[in-house]
């Protein structure tokens, strides 16, 4: 049940910080800069698969170490340390493969990976410590 709990509060957390995200940043940030790689509108099965394996991740590699040694701070950093892994496998790998990726789309992309999962991972453990008890 606390795997359940851990996954489902990370994952809204982590889609709805994303959707805000997204939402502020694809006109202002992704579409002036890579607008001609963007598809016009998105393909919901890869995304929605993108979102349940991330989120499985981030509660096996962040959440229940956090609530097994009991301390918020261990959701916070393995969650950033794995959002910076994770954005940098893909931006990282697009600016070593594609001509002109710009540069401030990886970094932009590297922080708010760290930052996304970081907040992510950490109200995951927080309502799962409340709801259940802090079992893993």
């Amino acid at each position: 049940m606390a795997f359940l709990i851990s996954y489902l509060a990370t994952g809204i957390v982590l889609l709805a910080v994303d959707a805000v995200w997204l939402g502020l940043m694809a006109s202002r940030l992704y579409r002036p800069m890579i607008g001609e790689l963007m598809a016009d509108r998105i393909s919901p099965a890869p995304a929605v698969l993108f979102y349940l394996l991330y989120v499985a991740g981030v509660v096996v590699f962040a959440v229940q170490p956090a609530l097994a040694s009991g301390r918020w701070t261990t959701a916070l950093m393995l969650g950033a340390f794995l959002g910076l892994v994770a954005y940098g496998t893909y931006d990282l790998t697009n600016q070593a493969t594609l001509r002109n990726w710009p540069t401030l789309i990886t970094v932009a992309d590297l922080a708010w990976g760290a930052v996304l999962t970081g907040i992510s991972a950490t109200a995951g453990m927080l309502v799962t410590r409340a709801l259940a008890g802090g079992a893993g």
